[in-house]
């Protein structure tokens, strides 16, 4: 069996203090050094495993600044076999639902059996692009895999809920998104590393794609970002002495006293 798989990945900033521009709502990612999305790295991880047993063809894509390059260089040195970079001016500040629209066109053109991307971003943690391309595309998808399987035309997966497990099964074309149990992605292998700066990657700019661009960018978006802030500290809590049975009692009373609870 041979088929096609596009990973999505994501150029995110290589730290938990991010920093917003208060302006247009959006990251502010100048000095700050940048790596592959964790999470992508897994949907990377299970799409060249597939690559090895069933001789799929992968291909990276990711949308960013030029800069975004360098997670296509680790790609292929991990064993991607194609690359390619969407990058244009025009789509700079767009929000889950544009970005989704522009990686699903890609996808479309590049032609797929399965796509993969991580569950979410740790710049953003929304975890929609990836349920959002399949939406644009029109075709299932099963999020939050923690295993993956092929048999014949149909993935299974196994996927986490809040407490349990649920195995999934529908037919490809699909999309799922991977969580960082699925797997523990490979070493980049050091012949690829000498290699992968001679490897081509595709350019796709808005020539390529062809949106209006009134369709794309922060223009574009219907998310619009009012305000940004870092949350405060949670407040001292309340220490309740007694046997179990005496603080259960004045844990109702205060929840009584403040009304969250009724007297009957």
């Amino acid at each position: 069996m041979s088929f096609r798989i596009i990973v999505f990945a994501k150029q995110v900033p290589d730290t938990t203090e991010v920093r917003v521009d208060p302006i247009k709502g959006t990251l502010i990612r100048d000095g700050v050094k940048s790596i592959m999305n964790p999470e992508d790295k897994n949907a990377l991880e299970v799409a060249l495993q597939l690559k090895d047993k069933y001789g799929a063809k992968v291909t990276v894509i990711t949308m960013g600044p030029p800069s975004a390059e360098a997670i296509l260089r680790e790609s292929y040195a991990m064993g991607a076999d194609e690359a390619v970079l969407i990058t244009d001016p025009l789509y700079a500040g767009s929000d889950t639902w544009v970005t989704s629209m522009i990686l699903a066109k890609a996808a479309q053109m590049m032609g797929f059996d399965l796509i993969l991307t991580g569950r979410q971003a740790i710049d953003g943690d929304t975890a929609q692009v990836g349920i959002e391309i399949a939406e644009h595309l029109k075709i299932p998808v099963i999020a939050y895999a923690v295993d993956l399987k092929i048999e014949g035309e149909r993935v299974i997966v196994t996927r986490e809920l809040d407490n349990t497990y649920e195995v999934v099964s529908t037919r490809i074309p699909c999309l799922v998104t991977c969580t960082k149990e699925l797997n523990k992605p490979r070493y980049m292998r050091v012949e690829n590393i000498f290699g992968c700066f001679d490897r081509p990657i595709s350019i796709f700019n808005n020539s390529v794609l062809k949106f209006d661009k009134n369709e794309v960018g922060l223009v574009g978006s219907p998310t619009k970002v009012r305000r940004t802030f870092t949350k405060g500290p949670k407040e001292q809590g309340t220490i309740f002495n007694g046997t179990a049975d005496e603080a259960a009692e004045l844990i109702l009373s205060k929840l009584k006293a403040e009304k969250l609870i009724s007297e009957q």
